[in-house]
């Protein structure tokens, strides 16, 4: 084996000593608490987001390809249809984004 053929490999000057985090040894105090946040989940920002992103990747697609006369109901004709329902994701996103953000500088 390799370490067999060197010389040297046996002979160790720190006696065997290998560090183990938080074992007190290293000068720190082992009961100081960490600074690290408890987690809380997902959140309710999580969830409205993946509810966002849900709505935008697939049920808006979904009825444009489904169904690509549901708002013709509504009186839109089948171009103002595919002008009107993927603006519903581009404001849904915009509101998400600027909701978040808000959220996120209220601390500062």
């Amino acid at each position: 084996m390799s370490s067999e053929s060197d010389g040297d490999a046996r002979e160790s000057t720190d006696g065997g000593y290998v560090h183990a985090p938080g074992d007190g040894s290293d000068g720190a105090d082992p009961a100081a608490p960490t600074a690290e946040p408890e987690p809380d989940g997902f959140g309710r920002k999580g969830w409205a987001l993946t509810a966002v992103l849900f709505t935008c990747i697939l049920v808006i697609p979904g009825i444009i390809y489904v169904y690509p006369y549901a708002a013709g109901a509504l009186g839109f004709s089948f171009f103002a249809t595919y002008l009107a329902l993927p603006l519903i994701p581009a404001v849904l996103l915009g509101a998400v984004a600027v909701w978040s953000m808000t959220g996120a500088t209220r601390d500062q």
